[in-house]
């Protein structure tokens, strides 16, 4: 597909990455101190049609004084090339940002999670909208007097079910915050790993930043994925996500994107397999 951003006024391209960039900086909050940067690794089974098949992501969560960030590594990525090619073009006076020939990385989990207080925020952007819903702060875990020892971490043990699927937990109080990956957090000590019983979905730290370098820092993640969000139901969102891929093309073309024939037959195909695959979708939250 064709990634070029064409404007046809050169001082709007500067006026709109100088408001941008003036809003970002000012309003890093002073509670958005990085305090500490874990990177997980996803391993899953998200469709039942392809047993065989593991899906494989690398997550980012990042926190602050007072909430946690969790949000795919490649989706940071894309946002810092975003940023880099307005940059280039901000600076060059271009009215043309075109990322043929970049390499942008491929995700499905265009999400982010942000836990704050007893609060827990999905947000997902669907076509140009961005929007949310809460689940409350898990705080049903059993603690088991178990311990084992996990990337050279003391770990102890806990067990969860929720949202339809049994979970066994492996925390550390070494690292003292009360978070993990996805939704789960509420433990006194960082999940270090978690996986459901089935075998399905498995989360494991395999990355610390030193606090080290951390200092002086603050959360980076672009505030487009979670500011001024609309507040709608768990079941709206996947609705509004659905009907979006189902009319993939004309979003397409509403935001400006010039759909080759080729390209629109391309779409028609992935359409055709999604409807497939839906028979034997593997989400992480069996129930609502």
């Amino acid at each position: 597909m064709k990634y070029i951003m064409i404007f046809t006024k050169n001082n709007i391209l500067r006026f709109i990455f100088l408001f941008c960039f003036a809003i970002t900086q000012s309003q890093t909050f002073k509670n958005d101190s990085l305090r500490g940067s874990f990177t997980y690794l996803l391993k899953s089974k998200p469709n039942n049609l392809y047993p065989d098949f593991t899906y494989e992501e690398l997550f980012a969560l990042q926190i602050s004084n007072d909430r946690s960030f969790f949000i795919s590594e490649k989706l940071l990525k894309l946002d810092s090339i975003y940023k880099t090619e307005f940059q280039k073009a901000f600076n060059s006076g271009s009215n043309h940002i075109d990322f043929r020939g970049k390499s942008l990385p491929k995700t499905n989990s265009r999400f982010i999670i942000i836990q704050e207080n007893d609060i827990v925020q999905f947000y997902d952007k669907i076509g140009t909208s961005l929007l949310s819903y809460t689940n409350p702060k898990i705080n049903n875990w059993k603690l088991i007097n178990e311990t084992k020892i996990i990337n050279s971490l003391v770990c102890k043990k806990a067990e969860l079910n929720f949202k339809g699927r049994n979970w066994t937990a492996w925390y550390s109080t070494e690292i003292p915050f009360p978070y993990g990956p996805n939704k789960f957090g509420g433990l006194p000590g960082l999940i270090v790993k978690i996986a459901d019983k089935k075998g399905d979905y498995d989360f494991e730290l395999v990355k610390v930043t030193p606090s080290s370098a951390m200092k002086g820092k603050v959360i980076t993640i672009d505030k487009s994925h979670y500011e001024n969000s609309k507040l709608v139901t768990k079941r709206e969102l996947l609705e509004a996500k659905e009907k979006d891929e189902a009319n993939i093309i004309n979003s397409l073309e509403s935001m400006g994107t010039v759909v080759t024939p080729e390209q629109r037959e391309i779409l028609r195909q992935r359409q055709k397999k999604n409807e497939s695959d839906k028979k034997g979708y593997n989400p992480i939250e069996l129930e609502e």
